[in-house]
C-alpha cells in the first residue's frame, strides 16, 4: 500500500531533460531508441541513454529489444535497445491514500456475492480478513512498522495504537459502515498474519484519527 515508489518515480521526472525524454517516448507510436530519442530532442547519445535507462529503473519506461534491420540469424547484429511507455500507473497522495484496494474487494465481494448467493458485507469482511492476513512480510514483521509501511501513521496511546491516517479517508466519510466495517476486518487479518496476540483491532472512531484501534488484549481468564 505504501507509495514511497510512486515518489521515486516523480521526483525522477522532476529532471527536465529526463521529463522531456519521457514525454517524447509516451507520444510515439513505436519504440523509441537512444539514437531516435537523441536526435529528436538535440541531446548527446550518452546523456540520453542515462536518463532512459533511469527513466526505466523506475519503471516508468519499458526496455525492448527489436533488430532494426529486418534480418535474422548469424550476421543480422544485436538487437537495439528500445523504450516505449510503461504500464505501470503512478500516483502520490500526502497524506497517504489507497482507494484501488477497496474498489478491488468491493468489486470481487459483488461478484461473489452474485455467484454464490452469500451477503456481500459478508463477503468483503472474509476478503479484507485474508487480504490482511497475506501482508505479513516473515517471521519478525512488527504490527507498529508494517501499519507504517501501509501508510496508517500508527502511535503509541500509552499500551494501545492508534493510527493517524486513514488510507481509504474519503470513502469512509461517504460510506463509513462500509469502509471502516472493511478496515477492522483488513486489521484483525493483519494480526492474525503476524501471529500477533497481544493486540486486538477495535472500532474507536474519534477525530484526527482511523475509526479503528489497536488495544492491548485482556489476559485470558482461563484456568
Amino acid at each position: 500500500m505504501s507509495s514511497c515508489p510512486g515518489v521515486s518515480a516523480v521526483a525522477a521526472l522532476d529532471e527536465p531533460t529526463r521529463r522531456r525524454l519521457y514525454e517524447h517516448v509516451v507520444r510515439q507510436t513505436a519504440p523509441v531508441s537512444r539514437d531516435e530519442a537523441a536526435a529528436a530532442l538535440g541531446l548527446a547519445r550518452k546523456t540520453a541513454a542515462f536518463h532512459l535507462d533511469r527513466l526505466a529503473e523506475e519503471s516508468l519506461l519499458d526496455v525492448v529489444y527489436e533488430r532494426r534491420s529486418g534480418r535474422t540469424g548469424p550476421g543480422a547484429g544485436r538487437p537495439a535497445k528500445l523504450y516505449r511507455r510503461s504500464g505501470r500507473e503512478v500516483s502520490v497522495s500526502l497524506p497517504e491514500r489507497n482507494y484501488e484496494l477497496p474498489g478491488r474487494l468491493l468489486a470481487q465481494a459483488l461478484e461473489e456475492s452474485e455467484a454464490t448467493g452469500e451477503p456481500v458485507r459478508d463477503v468483503l469482511h472474509r476478503r479484507a480478513h485474508a487480504w490482511g492476513a497475506g501482508l505479513a512480510d516473515g517471521p519478525g514483521t512488527g504490527v507498529f512498522a508494517l501499519l507504517e509501511k501501509c501508510g496508517f501513521e500508527p502511535r503509541h496511546d500509552g499500551e494501545a495504537v492508534v493510527l493517524g491516517n486513514c488510507p481509504f479517508h474519503a470513502l469512509a466519510r461517504e460510506h463509513t459502515q462500509t469502509v471502516c466495517g472493511m478496515n477492522l476486518h483488513l486489521l484483525r487479518g493483519v494480526l492474525e498474519g503476524l501471529d500477533d496476540d497481544g493486540y486486538e483491532a477495535r472500532l474507536a472512531p474519534s477525530p484526527g484519527h482511523c475509526c479503528v484501534r489497536l488495544e492491548p488484549k485482556a489476559p485470558s481468564s482461563d484456568g
